[in-house]
């Protein structure tokens, strides 16, 4: 029950226990992310599918995922993080139901955009959430424990996920998913709430409640595009974690298994690794970040060292188990540096439209995702040698190289335009 006399900021536990229901919905999210990956031979069997044409299905959940973010950002600012949480997980629900029952390619790529438009608003919504409830000293760490959260999701679409479609079938995995995301949906419209003043706390946000928003919507997203940073941000985010979301939700699993002959298990677990490792390096480096008082040399540090890991996964065949492992960690942990571009973003931006400026900085997150699953798929192919692997395409490693420099050269090009960045040493510059 509400306190009438509000005396101090919400404890911990109850901080978390709100914000964890918008993370519960991002880790949804990454898990649908990744999902693919493991289900690549199902879809392909299943739907006749090239490659290009199984990441167009992929990346369908990003086009919508993208499109959601400036708006959500928007949103979140207006209505409160609590609505849009609760309306996106009920879509992604549907989504994820119409995705389990499809009969046809048109259906199936139907319930992806669904799921992508529904789970694409939680993580702005998460951080709105943060920006409430949470000591702004601490941003940058509850940024990287988000995406902790989310990278559990993306493990559990990975041996797990395996393990229960080889089990039950991959529509009926699906199908509980669709279940269990709905009742989240219902769970947090009951208990969350936008800022701890209506459960009679103080809040870390020192804007009205109740006082409506200065600038309108569209206001608001030409004013966040005012500052040289936020667009920067746009494109340094996707930059890096489009690598990881282009091999961990996609074609690390057909790589592996194509060019070390592992099974199908056994490189799930290999790409869980980078994830788990991103869900460490995360909290680690926003923490690092606001103890330097720095965003700008952490995220290129960062970024360099996951270019030279990169280019020895992609380069270098015949790698042994062991280093791959170690590659895996090392690229995770290095990419996690990507949290501290959120932080960077919000302090550039007005601290009124802290949601439209998060909701900037994850669409340039995703853009990355979005479009090299498909034009990877697309460079893979043009490299197709005309074999086959029983009634799927099999492609060789020339082909992967070729398709995953792309990977490489958004990296460089992403790492070039956060050079041009200016610190704000974790400040409210704006």
């Amino acid at each position: 029950m509400p306190r009438s006399d509000p005396a101090h900021f919400p404890p911990i536990r109850v901080a978390l226990a709100v914000w964890g229901l918008g993370a519960g919905l991002y880790l949804i999210g990454f898990f649908q992310r990744v999902a693919p990956a493991v289900i690549t031979h199902e879809l392909m069997a299943e739907f006749a599918l090239s490659a290009m044409a199984l990441g167009n299905l992929s990346a369908l959940y990003f086009y919508t995922y993208v499109a959601i973010q400036i708006p959500t950002g928007v949103l979140v600012d207006h209505w409160g993080p609590r609505r849009v949480l609760a309306a996106g997980g009920l879509l992604a629900a549907a989504g994820t139901l119409v995705f389990s029952q499809a009969g046809g390619y048109a259906l199936v790529g139907a319930g992806r955009l669904f799921v992508g438009a529904g789970v694409g608003v939680a993580f702005v919504a998460m951080l709105k959430l943060a920006t409430h409830w949470i000591q702004p000293s601490r941003f940058a760490l509850v940024s990287g424990l988000a995406l902790a959260c989310g990278s559990i999701g993306g493990v559990s679409a990975g041996v797990p996920l395996r393990m229960a479609v080889d089990a039950f079938g991959w529509r009926w995995v699906m199908l509980a998913a669709a279940v269990v995301t709905a009742v989240l949906a219902v769970v947090t419209w009951l208990f969350v709430r936008d800022d701890p003043r209506e459960r009679g706390y103080l809040s870390f946000s020192t804007a009205d409640p109740g006082a409506r928003p200065r600038h309108s919507m569209l206001g608001g997203i030409r004013e966040v595009f005012r500052y040289r940073n936020v667009w920067l941000n746009f494109i340094g985010c996707g930059a890096i974690t489009g690598p990881m979301l282009a091999f961990g939700g996609l074609w690390g699993v057909p790589f592996l298994v194509s060019q070390y002959g592992m099974s199908t298990g056994q490189a799930a677990f290999v790409t869980s690794v980078m994830l788990v490792a991103w869900a460490v390096g995360s909290p680690i480096a926003g923490a690092l970040s606001d103890r330097l008082h720095r965003r700008k040399l952490p995220i290129l540090a960062g970024g360099s060292i996951a270019v030279l890991l990169w280019a020895v996964l992609i380069y270098l065949p015949g790698l042994p188990y062991w280093l791959l492992v170690a590659l895996m960690i090392g690229l995770g942990l290095a990419s996690g540096v990507v949290v501290i571009g959120f932080a960077f973003c919000k302090e550039s931006a007005p601290a009124a439209l802290a949601g439209t400026a998060s909701g900037v900085a994850n669409m340039g997150n995703m853009l990355g995702g979005m479009a090299m699953q498909p034009l990877i798929g697309w460079l893979l192919d043009l490299g197709w040698d005309g074999t086959m692997a029983g009634d799927v395409r099999a492609y060789g490693f020339s082909a992967y190289a070729g398709g995953f420099t792309l990977m490489l050269v958004w990296l460089v090009a992403g790492l070039a335009a956060f050079g041009f960045a200016r610190e704000t040493h974790a400040k409210q510059s704006a």
